[in-house]
């Protein structure tokens, strides 16, 4: 990566500069004034802080920005510089020359690798996937192959590159097909456990047959998504939030396809033509807190939405964490089509 790639001006629309952070794969801009000093940086936090505010996309980058970001001197060594990140548990850290230039960008990942992460992370793969007949008969809907690759392995490995190393993977229908693939997930270089259904129970129901309780919040997916999510983001944003359970969330767009007549009794005040309304759904990912799943009932359906409305009624703390990278929910036809297309481009295993 050149870290001059991830630059931006301060008056960049947040919309441009969500396209260069994305294209950057780097979680971060900096922006620079017409001298290349820096002025402030925008991290993939900042963006996400911004649009549960509801801030416009077209709104200048510098309304959003860190005005103050860590920096380092660019003669600092290595070692100063990997301490400094942890100390402020950052993860990038903008490099400047005595005129306070910026002439590089030191990250964590580069210094120290990819770094292996404790959190468990639980995939969902015991669907039925009846939307998706015949071709479910005799394949459970995450075996199903995008790119000549399962569901459940694309997402498997987007998990492995970020350093997850512990998954569960809860089967139920078919699952014989789904274990005969993975093993114990020697091949990839992690381990694998499951979770056995004996009888479907929901997307939060198979946590009850977790035999220890984990140290740390794990993941939960369910096994029919494809995204190019940062879970590590998502878990620090749960973090952040000192959150129970955190749900990741998207923007779904409605508009209505007739002129919406509002009336004052038998008055028309009002006509608007064809109005769209915005709200955030369920994207099928969440970060849990160990304590949370002690509310989880044994033997019993019981979804994730429940968790999430049990919680809310007690009061805990929970979180949405607004999803902006590529996401696909493959529970029709149409979108199982549509991934053959979609996902080797995000991927760059393009034929």
């Amino acid at each position: 990566m050149d870290w001059r790639d991830t630059v931006v001006a301060a008056e960049t629309s947040l919309r441009d500069a969500i396209v260069r952070i994305d294209n950057c794969a780097t979680q971060l801009a900096l922006v620079l004034d017409a001298q290349q000093k820096l002025v402030g940086t925008l991290s993939d936090g900042d963006v996400r802080r911004a649009v549960l505010r509801d801030v416009s996309l077209d709104t200048p980058v510098a309304q959003v920005m860190n005005r103050c970001p860590i920096t380092a001197r660019a003669s600092s060594s290595q070692c100063e510089q990997l301490a400094l990140m942890r100390r402020n548990v950052i993860h990038h850290l903008p490099l400047l020359d005595e005129q306070q230039h910026v002439v590089g960008l030191s990250t964590l990942d580069a210094l120290t690798g990819i770094i292996e992460r404790p959190n468990w992370v639980v995939l969902m793969a015991g669907g039925l996937g009846e939307r998706l007949r015949p071709l479910t008969e005799s394949c459970p809907k995450p075996m199903l192959t995008i790119a000549g690759k399962p569901i459940l392995e694309c997402i498997l490995e987007k998990f492995v590159e970020q350093g997850f190393r512990n998954f569960f993977l809860s089967v139920n229908y078919l699952a014989n097909v789904v274990r005969d693939h993975f093993g114990d997930g020697s091949r990839w270089g992690v381990r694998i456990q499951y979770l056995e259904e004996n009888k479907r129970l929901g997307t939060a129901g198979a946590l009850s047959l977790l035999t220890t309780r984990p140290e740390h919040p794990i993941l939960v997916m369910n096994g029919d998504l494809l995204t190019q999510a940062r879970f590590d983001g998502l878990l620090q944003f749960h973090s952040e939030h000192d959150a129970a359970a955190t749900m990741t969330v998207r923007e779904y767009d409605f508009q209505v396809p007739y002129g919406v007549v509002r009336m004052n009794g038998s008055k028309i005040a009002c006509i608007d033509e064809k109005p769209v309304h915005n709200f955030y759904v369920n994207a099928g990912i969440y970060a849990i807190s160990p304590s949370a799943l002690d509310r989880i009932p044994s033997d019993t359906f019981y979804d994730m939405p429940t968790l999430f409305e049990e919680l809310i009624a007690a009061e805990e703390t929970t979180a949405a964490f607004p999803l902006r990278e590529y996401w696909l929910d493959i529970g029709r036809m149409e979108e199982f089509e549509r991934a053959q297309h979609e996902w080797p481009s995000h991927t760059g295993n393009i034929a």
